[in-house]
């Protein structure tokens, strides 16, 4: 049966990509005084960019300030003047320097899923400001373990598994990204709670998991969380037969 559930932190218990679409959506008003490319071209080539950078920088919003400065750099031929070079570093620390605020319904929810689970949070990103977002949401108190990771893949949650002596099919994901929350557990042998966000990076859009995954279920809100992982809790009951 389910014993632990994990929550993601950014886009399922508190707001994030917006702030990281509103920087890119700036960043390119400011790359397009340079050059004569579309805004979906800016984008594409800053994502490409950022993601060659991940295994440098890893996720969160300095890496992203870098990778900007440097597709700057790049798609200006070096003509991008100091001043703009500090307009986008701003734009890297305005997306640091917003407040949490959470999902609404989100706190109810992972107290009523608390009341009958061990609960931990795994979050992906960078350290200080993923401590920073924990400690200003007010939900570190609700959670048996707080861990923060440079990457979600099979390795990272088989790691916590270990640590709480569970198996795969013990434990539960909820989060919005199918790609780094639901599709590792899933193929670990876990279970999942899809939570969809209303913009997602197109980093995270990538994955291989079927529409009909018997080993995921869909909710609209957080409200609707506590009752997935109870249907949860009794699909994995009856695939371990009962026990």
């Amino acid at each position: 049966m389910l014993q632990l559930i994990g929550f993601d932190g950014d886009d399922t218990l508190w707001h994030s990509e917006g702030y990281y679409r509103e920087a890119n959506d700036a960043f390119a008003a400011i790359v397009g005084r340079y050059v004569d490319l579309g805004d979906r071209r800016v984008h594409d080539t800053m994502l490409a960019t950022e993601q060659r950078n991940l295994q440098l920088f890893g996720y969160g919003a300095k890496g992203m300030a870098l990778s900007m400065v440097e597709t700057a750099i790049a798609l200006s031929d070096s003509r991008i003047s100091a001043a703009d070079i500090h307009r986008i570093v701003e734009l890297g620390k305005s997306v640091l320097q917003h407040p949490v605020e959470l999902l609404p319904g989100i706190r109810e929810a992972v107290e009523a899923v608390a009341a009958h689970h061990d609960v931990v949070l795994i979050t992906k990103g960078d350290l200080f400001h993923q401590e920073k977002k924990v400690a200003q949401s007010g939900l570190a108190d609700l959670f048996r373990r707080i861990e923060i990771v440079s990457e979600k893949n099979a390795a990272t949650y088989r790691r916590v598994l270990g640590e709480f002596a569970l198996q795969p099919a013990q434990f539960a994901m909820v989060g919005n990204s199918l790609r780094s929350d639901i599709e590792p557990v899933v193929r670990l042998g876990g279970w999942g709670v899809h939570l969809p966000y209303h913009v997602t990076w197109a980093h995270e859009l990538e994955n291989g998991l079927g529409d009909d995954e018997p080993r995921v279920l869909t909710v609209d809100a957080p409200a609707a969380i506590p009752a997935a992982v109870e249907r949860l809790r009794t699909l994995a009951a009856a695939a371990q037969g009962g026990h």
